[in-house]
């Protein structure tokens, strides 16, 4: 990370250094610089080496962050930090041990808030040093309601193939799992230094405004919006809503950058006029796209199928340059959408075609629970895709198993989408209802909140043992175990506050496995 000094940490965050010196049995010698005397350390001075949010996490030389939860407030775990190696806390109040020391903090009106300065501090000091030694430094900013961890996921492993990507540890940054708010932005950007040359940086948001925050934060040179779907439309106030909040990527861009749009999504195709900025269009149907290449640059899809692993298979073209072979091992059509916005925010960052497909033929699944398939020794194969659900990777998780479960019972077990607001019943109805018309072979509803698509799949005409309703993962685990055969495909699919990737784990762990492998 950028290394601030305590004092300086104060002064970019607005807060106060409390007390004015610390215990030296709190601060090992690693995080003083050496013109301090140890007996007397002024914390100022202080330089912390890491940031944390969890106490958990700390280690020697940390910043621990006492952040308010939603059911835990971060004060009440901040003698636990110093205890595993913090040196400094950045609190909203003091906060003493059980002799009545204080803590040494910086005291800020906002922990969070101060998070974000810090980060953007440091990607300002990162981008003038790195300019001073004549070495670039590119900043992606990737948004959209459905597929931002996997995009991320893929172009921070293309930006690792070239030699400036992986040059050292740091050289590329992308946060770990889908660390895309207001807390996890800022986390991925602590994990930066100087010697990095590409920050991939996922961004979410639950409201108007969140992505111009972590924009300005972070000043992207390369903003990729993928789609707008109904994912959080009940916090937003409405899919319009959505579609503003995630247009401000491009609005943030200076006209130097480089806007990366998906043509294939109207409410995307619509914000290339929120930008000044070059412009990338992608498509999987380039079919009539030709008046794009007169804006910018074309990456496009040609001839897209998928293999009989259900992983896509296309002909990458990038502008006038001849197309190259991608064979993804990616499972689902519908990734096609994320190869190409990879590919396209990489070919912005000057990152050669052929080294683009490559790439993307090469990775797997980078993030657990993302369509991640086991093959059980019995010969049942589930893909758990339980991370996060919404109307529109339901929809493309069930079509999914359809195409790969020709030949096969199919299950598909579903639980909840989450945060859909006045549209939840009719979102739920629609998915029970393409359940059936998919012809998927046995529906498990998880959970009160899903009941709706029961009752739509029971209405569409699936009965008796065909469509089943439980309470709670358990109740599903044990359905399956009892009822599942060699041969079976299981699809496992679910908001994340469900928690039925677990369920998931549960059932690939079955049958005598003790790990879970993705597909080769």
């Amino acid at each position: 990370m950028i290394h601030f000094t305590a004092a300086q940490i104060a002064e970019i965050t607005g807060g106060r250094l409390v007390p004015s010196t610390a215990d030296p049995a709190l601060v090992p010698s690693s995080v003083v610089p050496s013109s301090v005397a140890p007996s007397s350390v002024v914390l100022s001075s202080v330089v912390p080496t890491s940031v944390v949010t969890d106490s958990r996490e700390a280690e020697p030389g940390s910043l621990y962050v006492a952040k308010p939860g939603e059911t835990a407030d971060g004060h009440s775990f901040v003698g636990a930090a110093f205890a595993a190696g913090a040196v400094l806390a950045l609190c909203e109040r003091e906060v003493a041990d059980a002799d009545g020391t204080v803590y040494p903090s910086v005291i800020v009106p906002d922990a969070v808030l101060a998070m974000g300065a810090l980060a953007r501090e440091a990607v300002r000091r990162i981008r003038t040093e790195r300019a001073a030694r004549g070495e670039a430094f590119t900043v992606v900013g990737i948004t959209g309601s459905v597929g931002k961890t996997t995009t991320k996921d893929l172009l921070a492993g293309i930006f690792r193939s070239t030699a400036e990507g992986s040059s050292s540890p740091t050289a590329t940054v992308a946060p770990q799992g889908s660390y895309n708010g207001e807390v996890g932005v800022p986390l991925t950007v602590f994990r930066a230094d100087a010697s990095t040359r590409y920050l991939v940086i996922e961004m979410g948001a639950t409201g108007l405004g969140h992505i111009d925050y972590l924009a300005e934060m972070v000043a992207p040179d390369i903003g990729v919006v993928l789609c707008v779907g109904t994912a959080h439309a009940g916090e937003f106030g409405g899919v319009e809503n959505i579609a503003e909040t995630k247009g401000e990527l491009l609005e943030a861009l200076a006209p130097a950058g480089c806007a990366v749009i998906n043509i294939d999504d109207p409410r995307v195709r619509e914000m290339e006029a929120r930008t000044t900025a070059r412009r990338v269009f992608f498509t999987s149907d380039p079919a009539g796209a030709g008046e794009y290449a007169s804006r910018g640059t074309l990456v496009a899809a040609h001839g897209t199928t998928v293999d009989a692993g259900g992983s896509p298979v296309f002909d990458l073209a990038v502008g006038d340059a001849a197309p190259v072979r991608v064979v993804s091992r990616l499972i689902g059509a519908h990734h096609t959408t994320n190869l190409l916005a990879a590919a396209s925010a990489a070919s912005a960052a000057g990152v050669p075609a052929e080294r683009i497909a490559a790439s993307l033929s090469e990775q797997g699944p980078g993030s657990r629970w993302r369509m991640e398939r086991t093959d059980r020794p019995d010969g049942v194969t589930v893909i758990n895709d339980a991370y996060n659900a919404n109307p529109e990777s339901m929809r493309a998780a069930l079509r999914t198993l359809a195409d790969l479960g020709q030949g096969r019972r199919t299950w598909a077990v579903l639980g909840a989408m989450l945060e859909l607001g006045d549209e939840s019943i009719a979102a739920h109805t629609a998915v029970g209802t393409l359940v059936v018309r998919l012809n998927i072979d046995r529906l498990v509803v998880v959970g009160r909140e899903a009941r709706a698509l029961y009752i739509s799949a029971v209405n569409e005409g699936s009965w008796g043992s065909e469509c089943s309703f439980v309470e709670d993962a358990d109740a599903a685990y044990g359905l399956l175990e009892k009822e599942l055969a060699p041969g079976d495909l299981v699809l496992v699919k679910s908001s994340n506050g469900v928690g039925l990737r677990h369920l998931g784990d549960r059932i690939a762990w079955s049958a005598g496995r003790t790990d879970i492998q993705e597909r080769s």
